[in-house]
C-alpha cells in the first residue's frame, strides 16, 4: 500500500507526541487515509546524558508507548493494524499504521 501521510515524532515530548499522534491518526481517518507511517525513533542515550544520573532510565520511550496509546478508547476504533516499518521507511524507528475504512 501507499503511505498516504507520515508523522515523526523525533524531538517531542511524550505528552507532545500523544497528543500529535491522536491529532494525525484522527485527522488522517476523516480524510479517507489508510496507511500511515509514524517515525518514532528508536531511542537511546543522547549525548548530553550522563549515564549514572539516572542508571534506570529506558530509551525509546516513545516506540514503546505507541501501541498502548493507540489502544486507547479515543483511537482504537479506527486503527486496523500496526507493523514495523521497512528498513527504507526507518526500520525499527518506525511503523506502518493501517486505519479502518470510514462508515
Amino acid at each position: 500500500m501507499k503511505i498516504e501521510a507520515r508523522l515523526d515524532l523525533h524531538g517531542h515530548t511524550q505528552a507532545d507526541a500523544h497528543r500529535a499522534l491522536h491529532a494525525f491518526v484522527d485527522g488522517s481517518h476523516r480524510a479517507g487515509r489508510r496507511c500511515l507511517l509514524v517515525i518514532t525513533g528508536k531511542g537511546g542515550p543522547r549525548e548530553s546524558e550522563d549515564a549514572s544520573f539516572m542508571p534506570d532510565r529506558q530509551s525509546g520511550v516513545l516506540r514503546r508507548n505507541l501501541p498502548r496509546w493507540l489502544a486507547e478508547p479515543a483511537v482504537r476504533h479506527m486503527v486496523l493494524g500496526l507493523q514495523p516499518a521497512q528498513p527504507k521507511h526507518g526500520g525499527e524507528g518506525a511503523y506502518y499504521l493501517l486505519l479502518r475504512r470510514r462508515r
